[in-house]
Formats: structure tokens, C-alpha cells, sequence
């Protein structure tokens, strides 16, 4: 069951619905929106019928959802969300109306190389800075990132460019320093299911980017942002990164179909990640294309001034022709499908 707030309710009627849960058993969970703030019931139903929800202060309407995922369910928040990314006066939004291009290095490897590959994205209109200071990887032996000293530096080249910054936490104890430095908390496929993180960044103030787990089924995935929610974030994003199929030629398989699935499921903005999908530069366009034609609110793609000497997933780095390919698909194809681009709508200093 959820509870959703009036626009004016005030802190002591949202405590107030609250404390009557808590009396009859149950638990509570709160969520505040841009607009709305709204409460996640946990517990018997028959006792919350009991309390007439409806006729509280504050309280603009009652909803009993059967989806697993409450909070992040379009059975209670008919109207798309919209997520805004950034610090006051540089936000950018993440929404239905809105087409958004974040782009930038997968590791940030050293201040000139994270500055160049920002410079690169934003002249190619990405508004929003990808870049790893943490990086989970396959191999113990693999490049791991920078930790802090990668964060000190994507901070700095948003200073440069006013691109906000987002990026991947590994490890719950890692959120706070993290959401100094970032705009944005990325939680990666391999810990779409650490519940204990994913807690900890719902509970961190900062919009949360959640990728798919890369054999996670979507109801799986709007659990895992049900847990973001609980913890009072409602300012998710969806990231479809491609699932592991048993189809050889791509790194993945970018499921399309997941886009206007979660759509019509959750109010939650959804993008996708075609790099990490293909795993190759030369199918990244192609996959972006179909990421705006089927709705996405978004894409988010690796670029990198020397790909071959990346030290992280250098193959699928965009530059060069690739880079101004991706541009013009930016550029020409959201209007087609009734999105205009993010920056028009960002606020500016």
C-alpha cells in the first residue's frame, strides 16, 4: 500500500501518517519526490483499512498496489518522473520529455586524459560527464581506478567544462566520499543486487543511476530501485547495459525491449549503455540509434582521446568519425520521437 502526500503536506503530516502506521504494527517507508512525497506501507492491510488513511492531514490519496515494487511502480505515480543531475544553477534533467547524452572515459587514467575525453563528449552535446574513479573488473590483476585522487579529478573537470559528474561506487563504506565529489552515484551490473550499497546511496542525497544486473530479470531490477526508494530516493535513473544471452558475437545483448517494458511499469527514467553492451566502437551508433527510436530518456557512451592505450575498455571508446557519427544521430533523431535535447531544458549558472 502507498500513501501519497499532498504537494503542501508539511514534515509533521508525513511524521503524523508515520507514527499511526507504526502504532497498528506496520512499517513505513518515505520517499520524497521533486513535487510529492510518498509513503511505502509494509504490513497487515486489514489494520491500515482500519486507520481511514485517507482522512489524515496531509494525505492526498491511498493506493493498494499488487507489484512487488511499490514506490517505484506507475500504479501509484501515473506520470513519468523526471530526475535532475547536478549542483544548483548547472542541473540537467532525465525525463520523458527530454532526450539525455552523457558521455566520457570508462577510467579516468590522469587529469588530461579525463579533461580531453570531457571536451571531446560535450563538443559531440553530452551533457553529463561518465567517468570510473572505482573500477570493478572481472580480473584482480585489471585496472581498478584511481579511488579519491579519480574523483578529485572528475571534480575538477566539472569545474572546467560545468558538465555535472557521474559516477561508480563499489563498496557501501565508499558512498560518502563519493557523493562529495559526484553529482551522480552509478551502481554497476555486478552490484545491482548489493543490497547493502544500494541502502547506502539511497541514502546519500544524490540521484542514483542503476544498471541492470547482467542476468537480472526487470522485475529484479525495480526491486533493486525499490531499495534505493526505501531509503527515501526516489531520484533514480535506469540503466539497460545489455544481459548475458547465449549469443557469442557481442559482449552482451542489448535488450531494447526493456526500454518501453519499464516504461509502462515504473515512472522511473530508463537509458541505455550501448558501449558496455557491444563492447565494440563499431556497433555503439547503431545501438544508440535504436536506444532513441524505441524511447529511451537517454544514452550513456564511452569516449577516449587514445583508445589503444586505454587501460579500461578501450575497444568500445568512441572518437574521430565514430564520435561525430554519434553527434549527428544526437542531434537529427530524438526530435523524431517528440524529445527535445536536455540542454535546452538545463539550468545554467
Amino acid at each position: 500500500m502507498v500513501v501519497v502526500m499532498s504537494p503542501d503536506a508539511t514534515d509533521e503530516d508525513v511524521a503524523h501518517v508515520v507514527e499511526k502506521v507504526q502504532e497498528v504494527g506496520g512499517e513505513a517507508f518515505v520517499s520524497k519526490g521533486v513535487v510529492r512525497t510518498i509513503i511505502g506501507l509494509v504490513g497487515d492491510l486489514e489494520s491500515f483499512h482500519h486507520l481511514n488513511l485517507r482522512t489524515l492531514r496531509g494525505v492526498a490519496d491511498v493506493h493498494r498496489i499488487s507489484d512487488p515494487y511499490k514506490l517505484v511502480s506507475r500504479q501509484h505515480h501515473a506520470e513519468r518522473s523526471t530526475v535532475w543531475v547536478g549542483r544548483a544553477g548547472r542541473r540537467v534533467p532525465i525525463g520523458p520529455d527530454t532526450f539525455t547524452f552523457m558521455a566520457g572515459p570508462c577510467a579516468v587514467e590522469s587529469a588530461d586524459q579525463t579533461l580531453e575525453a570531457a571536451r571531446m563528449a560535450q563538443s559531440a552535446g553530452a551533457t553529463i560527464l561518465r567517468g570510473g574513479a572505482y573500477k570493478p573488473r572481472t580480473s584482480p590483476y585489471a585496472f581498478q581506478g584511481l579511488g579519491v585522487k579519480g574523483l578529485e579529478i572528475l571534480a575538477d573537470v566539472r569545474e572546467a567544462t560545468g558538465m555535472p559528474v557521474v559516477t561508480e561506487v563499489v563498496d557501501a563504506r565508499d558512498v560518502p566520499v563519493v557523493a562529495e565529489h559526484a553529482d551522480m552515484l552509478q551502481i554497476g551490473t555486478r552490484n545491482m543486487a548489493n543490497f547493502g550499497l544500494l541502502q547506502a546511496a539511497g541514502e546519500s542525497g544524490k540521484p542514483v543511476l542503476l544498471k541492470r544486473g547482467m542476468t537480472a530479470t526487470i522485475e529484479e531490477w525495480l526491486m533493486a530501485a525499490e531499495y534505493i526508494a526505501q531509503r527515501g530516493n526516489l531520484d533514480v535513473v535506469l540503466c539497460e547495459r545489455g544481459i548475458r544471452t547465449f549469443e557469442p558475437a557481442t559482449r552482451n545483448t542489448l535488450d531494447i525491449s526493456a526500454v518501453p517494458v519499464v516504461q509502462a511499469t515504473s515512472h522511473l527514467p530508463i537509458i541505455v549503455d550501448p558501449s558496455h553492451a557491444a563492447g565494440r566502437k563499431d556497433l555503439v551508433v547503431p545501438l544508440s540509434r535504436a536506444g532513441i527510436a524505441v524511447g529511451a530518456d537517454g544514452i550513456i557512451v564511452d569516449v577516449h582521446p587514445t583508445p589503444e592505450t586505454a587501460l579500461c575498455d578501450g575497444p568500445q571508446a568512441l572518437l574521430g568519425n565514430d564520435l561525430r557519427d554519434l553527434a549527428q544521430a544526437v542531434r537529427k533523431l530524438p526530435p523524431v520521437v517528440g524529445r527535445v535535447d536536455s540542454s535546452e531544458r538545463a539550468e545554467r549558472p
